[in-house]
């Protein structure tokens, strides 16, 4: 757990990469690597990919960044993409360098019960072998309502906690009393997930210092940072905000020149 959180602010910066399978080549990690590196530069602690693109595994290089692998998928050229398969296990991970695994589970899904099988069925070799365990835990399905209420994302994020989970990975509500109601409820680390590309760079940085105050132990933004003209500097301002406690607006006048 120490490779994916800051040990001085127990806050982690975590930059999932596993889009390409779900739609393809997607703007902005053309190459896992260059993105990888950028983000290590701007202070994140970990990064999320799929096995086979884990090349910047061990970079023997600048700053250290913790490797999560992601063990399922599903693309958008299938009939539901909403339909999560493993694709990889724990022994693999183990085997590349991992320091976690993580795994997606739509709750309220068609194919929720398997889903959930599943879930379970990882968090139990994640126990054996000693390997965190971050649970991609989204409240979909045709029986949700409001997909990022907070009662919503409250049991979803229970339900990944309950089933071995020892971080969960969740929609934000959008405000920081209702998003404090899923902390309080989740007995695990809690951590926002980027959503939709943002409209603006400082709605982004306000989201995550509403995280941050509602008690969530960090970030796990994808797009809104690979798809950044400059993921170094978003990655800054990022980490401004989960580990120097920085407002919205302070962290948005952080430049690539001060250094931590």
């Amino acid at each position: 757990m120490e490779r994916i959180f800051n040990r001085s602010t127990g806050n982690a910066v975590i930059i999932p990469m596993d889009h390409g399978v779900t739609v393809g080549p997607i703007k902005g990690i053309k190459s896992v690597k260059n993105i990888a590196d950028a983000v290590a530069r701007g202070g994140a602690d970990a990064a999320v990919v799929h096995k086979g693109a884990a090349t910047f595994g061990h970079r023997g290089y600048g700053r250290d960044l913790g490797l999560i692998i992601h063990l399922s998928a599903s693309t958008a050229l299938g009939p539901d993409p909403n339909n999560k398969v493993l694709v990889a296990t724990v022994e693999e991970a183990l085997k590349i360098g991992a320091d976690a695994v993580s795994i997606h589970v739509n709750v309220g899904a068609e194919d929720e019960s398997r889903m959930l099988s599943t879930l379970g069925e990882i968090s139990r070799h994640c126990q054996e072998w000693g390997m965190p365990l971050l649970a991609m835990m989204y409240p979909r399905g045709r029986k949700i309502k409001d997909e990022y209420s907070a009662e919503s994302i409250a049991h979803a994020a229970r339900v990944g906690a309950e089933l071995g989970a020892d971080i969960v990975k969740t929609n934000y509500s959008g405000d920081p009393d209702s998003f404090a109601s899923v902390v309080d409820s989740c007995p695990v680390p809690v951590v926002i997930a980027g959503g939709p590309k943002v409209e603006t760079e400082l709605d982004l940085l306000r989201m995550v210092e509403g995280a941050i105050a509602s008690g969530a132990r960090g970030v796990a933004i994808g797009r809104n940072v690979f798809q950044h003209q400059d993921p170094e500097l978003i990655t800054r301002r990022i980490c401004g905000v989960v580990h120097k406690g920085l407002k919205a607006e302070e962290a948005a006048s952080l430049e690539r020149s001060i250094k931590d």
